[in-house]
This record gives structure tokens, sequence and C-alpha cells, in this order.
């Protein structure tokens, strides 16, 4: 917690609004995407499915297979409790809608879809976009894949397993925009890092969730804006987006939303 706080106040202190951004590709992204205030119709759909997970108080035996709940003391965890303390906030939600929806991915991962609230976000901004997520425990994917369902969501597909034996089974392929939420620790986000730089391409956006949740976490992520491939890093305290194109000098943004 300590780190944490420590680190939002660096971040108040070295964030800046789109005044502050010299690079066209950032300036737009900053201006037409994180600071867009549109209402957009696929808002009320997120409204809706969070609304229905905050009602659900069916009880889920939930196993972590990542760093673990700070929330949580008990294995066993009400659906509501889940969604409330620990799924993507509705502001965050929106971001990513905003996100996938500006930069048109034809190929979208998400490591880490706990009950599909940001599944869901991806998948309505881009409905011919295949969205692939993963979840490691069994009962809470089961309940994600209840909502994708109910909601004709036929975009996303599923896979319950662990992050490496999906990587394992699926070596070829190609991903546009990659929502990485699961596992925070230093050795295994720089573990998925490295296989993702086998998957991405000059238009590729790895975005990285709690990138200050530990010293350890904040670590990883300095290594990946100081990674040679990445030319574009954008640090928003709670997100932390990498790019790889080759058109752009090598720049660090950190960005107040």
């Amino acid at each position: 917690m300590r780190h944490a706080i420590q680190s939002y106040l660096q971040f108040l202190w070295q964030s800046k609004n789109q005044h502050g951004v010299h690079s066209p590709f950032v300036y737009e992204l900053v201006t037409q995407c994180f600071y867009d205030r549109k209402r957009y119709p696929e808002y009320n759909l997120l409204d809706q499915v969070r609304n229905e997970l905050l009602a659900d108080d069916t009880v889920l035996t939930v196993s972590d297979l990542g760093a673990g709940s700070r929330v949580f003391s008990s294995e066993q965890r009400k659906v509501s409790k889940i969604a409330k303390h620990v799924g993507i906030t509705k502001k965050r939600q929106r971001l990513l809608f905003r996100l996938a929806q500006y930069l048109q991915p034809g190929n979208i991962l998400e490591l880490g879809t706990s009950l599909g609230l940001a599944t869901v976000a991806l998948a309505a901004a881009k409905r011919d976009a295949p969205v692939i997520t993963i979840e490691g425990c069994r009962e809470t994917a089961a309940r994600a894949q209840q909502l994708f369902d109910a909601h004709k969501l036929d975009s996303i597909r599923l896979y319950q397993q662990s992050f490496e034996t999906f990587f394992e089974a699926h070596p070829i392929a190609t991903y546009d925009l990659v929502y990485v939420d699961g596992h925070h620790s230093k050795a295994h986000t720089l573990q998925y890092f490295e296989w993702l730089l086998q998957h991405v391409s000059n238009e590729s956006v790895l975005l990285f969730d709690d990138i200050y949740w530990s010293a350890e976490m904040t670590e990883a992520w300095r290594y990946i804006c100081a990674h040679q491939r990445v030319t574009v890093s954008i640090d928003t305290f709670q997100w932390g987006l990498v790019f790889f194109r080759s058109e752009q000098k090598k720049e660090h943004f950190v960005i107040r939303l």
C-alpha cells in the first residue's frame, strides 16, 4: 500500500494532459479516445451486465492462480462482491471499450477473464473481431460464459486454463490488442511479455493492468517500457500501454485520465 501511495504522488507530479503531448499519434489517442466524453449506446450493455453481476449473490469457489486477492480472505466469494471489489471499474470499462473502438483491432486477447466485465467491453467495441479470453478458475469462467451466452456475444471464445497452457497451444497467432489482467507478479508479467513479443505486429498494443500493484510490478513495467522493441509507452497509473510502431521515436508518456 505504501508503494502505491508514493507512486501515485509521483504520478500526479509527472503526469500531463493532452497539452503536454507532442506526439501526433499519442495526442490523437488522448483527445479522441482517452478524453472522449460521448455517450455511446454500447454503454447501456456495459451497465446492464454490471448491474446483473452486482445483483447476483451466487457463491463461487474461486481458485486464484495469480498473486491472490487483497480483498478476500476466503475462496468462497459472492459474484456480487467480486464484481464490486475486484472487477474493472465502470470508468475503466468504458475506457477499454473506447480504446478497442478507436484502434479497431482485428484480433483481441485478454489474459484474465474474471466475471467478464472487461471482456464484454472489448466485444461490444468491435463485434466482428474475435475476442479470446483466458480464465484459470473453473467456476469463475463458467459464470462469465453464462453472461456471454445470455447476451449473445458470439465473438467471445473463453478458454478455461492457465495462461501457460494457452500459450503452448497457440504458438502462431498475432494479436492487435492484448489486455493483461492476471498474475500480478514481476516474474509472470515479464514471462507473458516475452511470449507476447512473438505475437505482435507494428500496430499492436499491450495493455497491462495494476502496474503499481507492488514494487515488483512497477519494476516489470519499467523493464517493459525500456525494451528495445517498445517505441511508445503510456503510464495512466492504473494501466500501462505499450506500442511497437517502428515509425515512431522511442518516447514515454505519463497521462492523467
